[in-house]
């Protein structure tokens, strides 16, 4: 019987270009994808759950995960701490289940440093007046964070020659279509297959 190996999938981009609108539209289109969940020191935004949609942690917490090389990947994004726990992801890859990790792009090229063998997919915005309007869209953001926001949206742009897929978020049916499509077509290459 063909088995495959467990495959990193890494979805980012700008922030508010919709990443974790594709990531939660594929997830039920697709079978055995475990959810990498980041942690972070910045407050729960109003709905999100601890555990589920990040590990809220402190500061100082988090700097102990960096010191003890519990993170696979961190960065500091507008201010605030985000980071992967590594032993989740390395467990479930051994075990042969596929991660999905949505994560800011900082995180992204760390990642790719230690798991270059993961499938790195660069979510961008169809243009940055579209940007523009949905982060002031989301009601989310100050003012200041959003001009923050659209001013790295340039140098974000630039990172995108890294990534093995780049998947324009014009309408949402048709991005999450391309990254389903990336999915499937990843888990039949030869490279992922335990062919003994």
């Amino acid at each position: 019987m063909i088995t495959r190996k467990g495959i990193l999938f890494v979805i980012s981009g700008p922030s508010g270009v919709g990443k974790g609108t594709v990531r939660s539209a594929v997830l039920p289109q697709v079978d055995d994808m475990q959810i990498s969940i980041s942690a972070t020191t910045r407050p729960p935004r109003e709905g999100e759950i601890d555990g589920q949609d990040y590990f809220f942690t402190t500061p100082a917490r988090f700097q102990q995960m960096i010191d003890n090389g519990e993170l696979l990947e961190w960065a500091s994004v507008y201010g605030n701490l985000y980071g992967t726990p590594q032993d989740f992801v390395t467990a479930m890859l051994s075990q042969g289940n596929d991660v999905l990790l949505e994560i800011d792009i900082q995180g992204a090229l760390q990642v790719k440093k230690k798991m270059p063998a993961g499938v790195f997919i660069f979510i961008s915005p169809p243009t940055v007046e579209e940007l523009s309007r949905r982060l002031c869209g989301r009601g989310n953001d100050s003012e200041q964070s959003i001009q923050i926001r659209l001013g790295a949206c340039q140098e974000e742009m630039s990172h995108m020659k890294y990534y093995d897929y780049v998947v324009v978020n014009d309408r949402i049916e048709d991005a999450v279509e391309k990254v389903r499509s990336i999915i499937t077509a990843e888990r039949c290459k030869r490279k992922n297959l335990n062919l003994e």
